[in-house]
């Protein structure tokens, strides 16, 4: 991976495994700096040995709003501004709408809604006044195309897109820029207790959501995607004069959207008639 002309400031969320832990190795290797959150710093200690000049390890839980504008505050204090901010930081629900109950909800809307909004709320009035930045906000394939059994994993996710696409058009005046990321199946520990949490399971979803949860637990460890391809390729974007709304990760992220953008385009034709004729009736002339 070719080393980046212009030494940049990440701050990053959710750093400790996976996808943002990978982020954080490539971007170090390229020389450039890293703001490393998570809520156990201790996870951090081996990047902050290697990479000293480098990395800036802060505890941050997403879901505490005074914490944020502290770990935002500092961020820039430290390193004399942020010039990526990557919201990766994720909790995951497994379950059918019936199965799960309130508080898993609340909870994963804390974190994969409440949190992106109050990272990029903290961040924009210093890169507004930069007049550069990029923001990527880590979705899923799932925030595209709704799966039974992730009901509300979907959810938040959905709004986390929602949410990015108007928010990429409101700082574009300013030079900003977002891009949203949406990772398929990559080989993390996403599917481990403590990312994952599963409602307790119904028998009328076992033909399912049941074999979904089944299928979560066969393939956990042989997901196709590596997590160092996906960093590169969260990277590239980055580096890109022009980069994309959004940024697939994966065949079967690809190939999910591609099914999808069939079939609404198919039953959009196929109820146009309907559709289109729910305006007031024009005066005859």
């Amino acid at each position: 991976m070719q080393g980046s002309s212009t030494k940049r400031t990440w701050l990053i969320t959710g750093c400790s495994s996976g996808i943002g832990r990978a982020l954080c190795e490539a971007v170090l290797g390229r020389g450039e700096r890293v703001v490393a959150t998570a809520r156990n710093t201790a996870r951090l200690s081996d990047l902050v040995a290697k990479y000293p000049a480098q990395v800036t390890a802060l505890r941050l839980d997403v879901t505490d709003p005074l914490g944020v504008i502290r770990v935002v505050d500092e961020a820039i204090a430290r390193t004399g501004g942020i010039d990526v901010l990557v919201n990766n930081a994720g909790f995951g629900t497994v379950g059918a709408l019936e199965e799960t109950d309130e508080r898993a909800v609340r909870d994963a809307f804390e974190t994969n809604v409440y949190g992106p909004y109050r990272m990029a709320r903290a961040i924009l009035p210093h890169m507004r006044e930069r007049k550069r930045g990029h923001i990527l906000n880590v979705s899923s394939m799932t925030g595209f195309a709704g799966v039974a059994g992730f009901c509300f994993y979907s959810a938040t996710k959905f709004a986390l897109e929602g949410m990015s696409e108007a928010l990429a058009q409101e700082i574009a005046p300013f030079g900003l820029k977002l891009t949203i990321v949406e990772p398929g199946p990559f080989r993390t520990d996403f599917r481990k207790e403590g990312s994952l949490v599963s409602a307790a399971p119904l028998e009328a979803y076992a033909n399912t959501v049941g074999k979904f949860r089944q299928m979560l637990a066969d393939t956990d460890g042989k997901q196709p995607g590596d997590p160092r391809r996906a960093a590169g390729a969260m990277i590239a974007v980055v580096d890109a004069k022009e980069p994309p709304l959004r940024l697939p990760l994966g065949e079967p992220c690809v190939n999910l959207i591609r099914k999808k953008l069939g079939q609404v385009s198919d039953e959009l034709e196929k109820w146009l008639p309907v559709s289109l004729a729910t305006a007031f009736e024009q005066p005859a002339k």
